[in-house]
């Protein structure tokens, strides 16, 4: 029987992602904010992607949704569901978002219309997916607003957006989202906004409702916190590319790049006072002209010339976990990054 059961077929990737490259080409210059990203995401995984500004963390999750302009020249395989993205109708596309697939955008101010209350924008979503009745949609976003564990949720119903506090809107802005009950959750740094107090708890609430729902979860941020907080698996993109990719306590615990490392290492915590932090020299590469060799060597204390020559393949030292560096060694052949309390890994 276990014998049996070794050998069953791993069910396909609620997302696969091959080779994804992006452009954004103007008269002036073309940026290259996407190169070559492949990505696996099981259904009811939570996958953080890491990284600083212009990493192509939030182009590469706005590509799942075909949500970037026209400038935008997009290659590679993006599969959602089983579904080919880039083939799909205008049509189809819009059954496919907020149906399939759903977004909490970094603003809710912006992402919400200010004109429509709470309750009709929730609404609007359940009727245009799931053709129901007013009273039925008008049920259905009191559910959401409880779900969401909004106070007073029948009264939040009629306010508008500008009504709500910061952490209100973006629980309402997580209802909007989960109306159609989408196998694909997309969340770009839905909690940057926010208080430390409220960001907690949004990503306390966001990680009960994955769970209950059985969603699966591309969350995309600059926040080690936040990814030692809400992750299963963490891909860290450095100038367009995935530079390492595992499981959060591992990677957390001893990334194998250089870069996550120095990330790591610029991050505050406890019994580091009286301690210099350590800085990342120089600054992240123009994306209009792609690096010939390792995109971090710029900046890596580990560069050598072979660094520079070609752009490194991906090294796996163990199952799960890869790392594009030409130095990569087994985990446990490096000391931890993180004292084994810290609050990041778990």
């Amino acid at each position: 029987m276990s014998a049996s059961l070794d050998l069953a077929p791993k069910p396909p990737p609620l997302v696969r992602l091959r080779d994804l490259s992006v452009r954004f080409v103007s008269r002036d210059a073309t940026v290259h904010a996407v190169n070559g990203v492949d990505l696996d995401l099981a259904t009811g995984e939570v996958l953080c992607i890491l990284g600083e500004s212009g990493s192509g963390k939030s182009v590469t999750l706005r590509a799942l949704m075909r949500l970037l302009p026209r400038t935008a020249r997009v290659e590679g395989e993006i599969q959602v569901a089983g579904r080919d993205v880039q083939a799909m109708g205008e049509r189809e596309l819009q059954d496919f978002r907020g149906g399939d697939v759903a977004m909490i955008f970094q603003e809710p101010m912006t992402a919400l219309d200010p004109v429509f209350t709470i309750g009709q924008q929730i609404g609007e979503t359940v009727r245009r997916h799931e053709k129901a009745s007013r009273r039925e949609a008008d049920a259905r976003a009191l559910e959401l607003l409880e779900l969401v564990q909004i106070p007073s949720a029948k009264r939040r119903l009629s306010a508008y957006p500008h009504e709500l506090s910061g952490g209100l809107r973006q629980r309402a802005m997580i209802a909007v989202a989960l109306a159609c009950r989408p196998k694909l959750l997309l969340a770009d740094e839905p909690t940057t906004a926010l208080d430390a107090t409220v960001q907690i708890q949004v990503l306390l609430l966001l990680r009960k409702l994955q769970e209950q729902l059985g969603m699966g979860v591309v969350f995309v941020t600059h926040d080690l916190g936040v990814a030692g907080e809400i992750a299963d698996r963490v891909a860290v993109m450095y100038a367009g590319k995935v530079v390492e990719e595992g499981p959060v306590g591992p990677l957390m615990a001893g990334p194998l790049h250089p870069y996550p490392r120095g990330l790591l290492g610029a991050t505050v915590h406890p019994g580091m006072r009286g301690q210099r932090l350590t800085t990342i020299p120089g600054a992240p590469p123009s994306l209009e002209r792609v690096p010939t060799g390792c995109p971090f060597a710029p900046r890596c204390p580990e560069v050598e010339p072979a660094c520079t020559a070609a752009v490194p393949a991906p090294r796996s030292p163990v199952p799960g976990r890869s790392a594009r560096c030409i130095h990569v060694a087994a985990p446990a052949n490096r000391r931890p990054t993180m004292p084994l309390g810290h609050p990041l890994l778990g």
